[in-house]
């Protein structure tokens, strides 16, 4: 349902598959409006407060949007003990790159986003989520193609985090899933680099989540996936990472406080040492799915589209 049609009844619905969706009850429309790559809207809810919307989608409310931020870069970047150069991909709200830079031994961010039209809007309408972030000079902001860019640039990176928008048929992040685009970001990390992404959720697109992970998998030797539930998805949602040299779960509880307080990461409200470990923790059925559910690498020919 398009956020003009909410106008009138007050009612957003986001599918989540062909045949169910959630419902959200609009207080107020703040935005909206359609750019080059997307429909953009910026809407208030009854129960999630200020809310992003694009393409008809939910990508982050205020009232959970540091469970998901939190939990796509923390654990990454942890995983690296001293991550200096850092690549987001996409995140346009500007919350991952407040995630990252909270790292105190982060020395650049390179942040690319193909619609600069998101990013003028967060920087207008969401600054709870970007917290200043686009103002800080470890940060440099680039619109352009993400695969594009990782491809031609000499570049190297410590962390590559792909904060894009769900693999849908004719969508921007379309290609952003294939194995050919791991092999990309692979050359681009350093030796011991580390990528992570959002996988879809665990449960509603199964197919997808595991389709990634195995793909990621056909790139890199250490592969791992996590979840959390995020509650204006209303769902389990995954995270795939992919490293060439550290293990997230060879970590120890005093690693990973020692690592925070060393970097002077402070005001966290969702990851914390022992929560880095239970994210890892997945239920009996999708462990079951990453190991033997049938599914093809997908690939820039045969990529992978929700609905899966």
């Amino acid at each position: 349902m398009s956020v003009e049609l909410a106008r009138r009844n007050k009612w957003l619905i986001d599918y989540q598959t062909p045949t169910s969706y959630h419902a959200y009850c609009i207080r107020n429309v703040i935005y909206s409006g359609v750019t080059k790559y997307q429909q953009i809207d910026v809407v208030e809810l009854f129960d999630f407060g200020k809310a992003l919307i694009l393409d008809g989608k939910i990508q982050s409310t205020l009232y959970d949007e540091y469970i998901y931020h939190e939990c796509l870069v923390h654990p990454a970047m942890i995983t690296h003990p001293r991550p200096r150069r850092v690549c987001i991909v996409g995140g346009g709200e500007g919350a991952t790159a407040r995630e990252v830079l909270r790292h105190g031994c982060v020395e650049e961010v390179v942040m690319i986003d193909i619609d600069e039209g998101v990013i003028e809007v967060a920087k207008k309408y969401l600054p709870e989520w970007h917290q200043g972030a686009f103002d800080d000079p470890r940060l440099k902001l680039v619109i352009a193609d993400g695969r594009k860019y990782l491809e031609e640039t000499n570049e190297k990176f410590d962390v590559v985090i792909m904060d894009v928008t769900d693999p849908l048929e004719g969508g921007p992040a379309a290609l952003l899933y294939t194995k050919q685009f791991y092999e990309i970001v692979k050359s681009r990390l350093t030796e011991d680099g580390i990528l992570v992404t959002q996988a879809t959720s665990t449960h509603f697109s199964r197919y997808t989540f595991v389709t990634i992970y195995r793909t990621i998998a056909a790139v890199f030797p250490i592969v791992k996936a996590y979840s959390v539930f995020i509650w204006s998805f209303d769902a389990p949602w995954g995270f795939v990472i992919g490293s060439l040299k550290y293990d997230p779960l060879k970590l120890t509880v005093d690693d990973i406080e020692r690592r925070l307080k060393e970097r002077g990461v402070q005001g966290l409200r969702f990851y914390n040492p022992r929560m880095h470990f239970k994210l890892f923790e997945l239920p009996t059925d999708v462990e079951e799915a990453l190991e033997k559910l049938e599914v093809q690498v997908a690939t820039d020919e045969r990529p992978v589209f929700l609905p899966a």
